[in-house]
């Protein structure tokens, strides 16, 4: 779905379905330096299931022009633009699905805009997200060097095996690809928002609608205890843990990871 947001195109993938505005609608917020493509298997499934969906390209990222944006409450904001211009939750509230980056900018979205968001899902999520200086300093410096150390931290030891559900793809080797299919500059940008943002508690005080927290066991980059203050934060929250999944869970984990989407998304 192509959509014209104050002349900059934005791209949104719909699941293989046209998007209806008077269907509840899921929408999908990637991490950093990914896109639409790691929710392929959630967003297909919930729109074949009687949801409208909104995979979304943050400016910047895969199909979507313009510069990167350079702050979550930016993201945040992007979202509820993007809403408004394609009329959804004006029949029903919004649900978010967010990864990594993504699910701070799901979090700020519900407290900036509560009237169009009922209910958001917080997948590989931390607050605060501090990212390492080391790190920071190869997205800026050595690109290729920041793609592999974040490639290694986001999977578990068996990913690094193998475990695809897809016989014959490469776990890491696909989000390789992906992290490099990018444009220069937007890696640094995104993973320096994430290590910016730190009032994501003053955000989760302020939130009403149900909330999902999703950890994976063997997630290096945002381990599971970092969501202990978010989560007695939250007023209305539901955990689930996936056991032996890394931060990359949609890809290692997929069906599990629709699993717990399913069970919480009416």
């Amino acid at each position: 779905m192509d959509i014209d947001l104050n002349g900059q195109h934005a791209f949104a993938y719909t699941g293989g379905k046209l998007f209806d505005r008077t269907l509840p609608c899921v929408v999908f917020i990637h991490g950093a330096q990914n896109d639409h493509s790691v929710w392929s298997l959630q967003s297909r499934w919930f729109s074949h299931h009687g949801f409208s969906v909104l995979a979304v390209d943050l400016p910047g990222h895969g199909r979507s022009s313009g510069e990167p944006l350079p702050s979550i409450e930016a993201i945040a904001d992007w979202i509820a633009l993007l809403l408004e211009k394609v009329g959804a939750g004006e029949t029903a509230p919004v649900s978010l699905v967010g990864h990594s980056m993504g699910s701070l900018a799901a979090l700020e979205c519900a407290a900036r805009h509560p009237a169009r968001i009922g209910r958001i899902a917080l997948l590989g999520t931390a607050v605060p997200m501090p990212v390492s200086a080391a790190l920071l300093t190869a997205a800026r410096n050595d690109e290729a060097t920041a793609i592999d150390m974040i490639n290694e931290w986001s999977h578990s030891p068996r990913a690094s095996l193998g475990g695809n559900a897809v016989p014959g793809m490469w776990l890491l080797g696909a989000s390789r690809r992906l992290m490099q299919r990018q444009k220069p500059g937007v890696l640094h940008n995104d993973l320096a928002a994430c290590n910016a943002y730190t009032h994501g508690l003053d955000a989760a005080a302020m939130i009403a609608c149900p909330a999902l927290i999703v950890s994976g066991t063997h997630d290096l980059m945002t381990p599971p205890k970092a969501t202990s203050k978010l989560a007695t934060t939250l007023r209305d929250v539901r955990r689930v843990s996936l056991p032996g999944a890394g931060h990359s869970m949609m890809a290692e984990q997929p069906d599990a990871v629709l699993d717990a989407l399913r069970g919480f998304i009416p």
